[in-house]
């Protein structure tokens, strides 16, 4: 069987406002059924690249395939097949849920009910109630449902739980899992690295408007060059002079028996240890090795912790 045709294809894209140069150069594709994200800091140009990609921003070059279909020429019939939460929903303040979903639905060849709609993002007892009563988690489960009333292929989430209370992050997070066990294909924005983390099978990372690595959240970890920490506790303690001679030790901290470390050679300076422990006659009383996280990478690639 021939592999499936990528939900989205980018190449090359190019946009400017004015001297600021918010994508330059950015090519990505997005397999058929994988939650792809976009991770880079604040204004790194993750949503100019989105707002492109779906036609609500004309690039100024470059080529967008969106589901088959050549979005520069035929932004109309892209926006049939996609759907899209934007980092802000915002509707009429009396408008209600099952008014918006209703109104919505009319704007496309196919829809779901607002019934079913309401049913599936748990906004059944918010359905009658005036947009303004809403909160925070309400409303983007409300962005939503609007973005899965045409019942679409491909759907795109801006920067989704912004401002959100760690238990509607939770929710909508298993929300999005959710539509992946559908079937459904997502682009994901995101400055939260572990939201991507958790998140995304694949991530690409932009900053200063370009992708500057993309891969599965492990592959990027183990292609980093970040350091890996060690924490080792002996008995009786090994000299600080004497850590300080393995190879690769940086950021060395002794605080009684217990030493920490960094090193971008693991192994090598593991083993040296190994041997200075059994050369000393000492004891293990603990010994921990940290690997390099999304975060250290993200940090290493872009000079960039963000908010978590």
């Amino acid at each position: 069987m021939a592999p499936a045709e990528p939900k989205v294809v980018v190449q090359d894209l190019h946009k400017h406002y004015g001297t600021v140069e918010a994508a330059r150069g950015v090519s990505f594709e997005i397999q058929d059924g994988e939650i792809f994200g976009l991770l880079g800091p604040n204004g790194s140009g993750k949503t100019t690249t989105l707002e492109c990609v779906i036609g609500l921003r004309e690039p100024d070059a470059g080529a967008i395939t969106v589901c088959g279909i050549d979005a520069r020429r035929r932004p109309q019939d892209v926006k049939q097949r996609i759907g899209a939460a934007l980092q802000t929903t915002s509707l009429q303040d009396k408008i209600t849920p099952r008014e918006a979903l209703r109104l919505f639905g009319s704007f496309y060849r196919h829809s779901a009910a607002a019934e079913e709609m309401l049913e599936r993002f748990a906004l059944g007892p918010k359905a009658d109630a005036p947009f303004d009563s809403l909160s925070g988690g309400q409303r983007q489960r409300l962005a939503l449902a609007l973005a899965f009333v045409n019942k679409p292929e491909l759907v795109f989430l801006d920067e989704p739980t912004t401002g959100l209370d760690p238990q509607s992050r939770r929710e909508l997070h298993a929300e999005v899992l959710r539509m992946k066990q559908d079937g459904h294909t997502l682009l994901l924005t995101t400055h939260y690295i572990e939201e991507a983390e958790q998140l995304c099978d694949r991530i690409a990372v932009i900053h200063r408007g370009q992708i500057i690595a993309t891969g599965a959240p492990q592959e990027l970890v183990g292609r980093s060059t970040a350091m890996q920490t060690v924490s080792l506790a002996t008995v009786p303690p090994l000299s600080g002079v004497a850590l300080a001679a393995l190879p690769g030790v940086q950021d060395l901290v002794c605080e009684g028996s217990r030493a920490r470390f960094t090193t971008s050679t693991v192994n090598r300076t593991v083993g040296d240890l190994m041997s200075l422990i059994e050369a000393r006659g000492v004891a293990i009383s603990d010994l921990q090795v940290r690997r390099a996280t999304l975060e250290d990478v993200f940090i290493e690639l872009t000079g960039s912790s963000g908010p978590h």
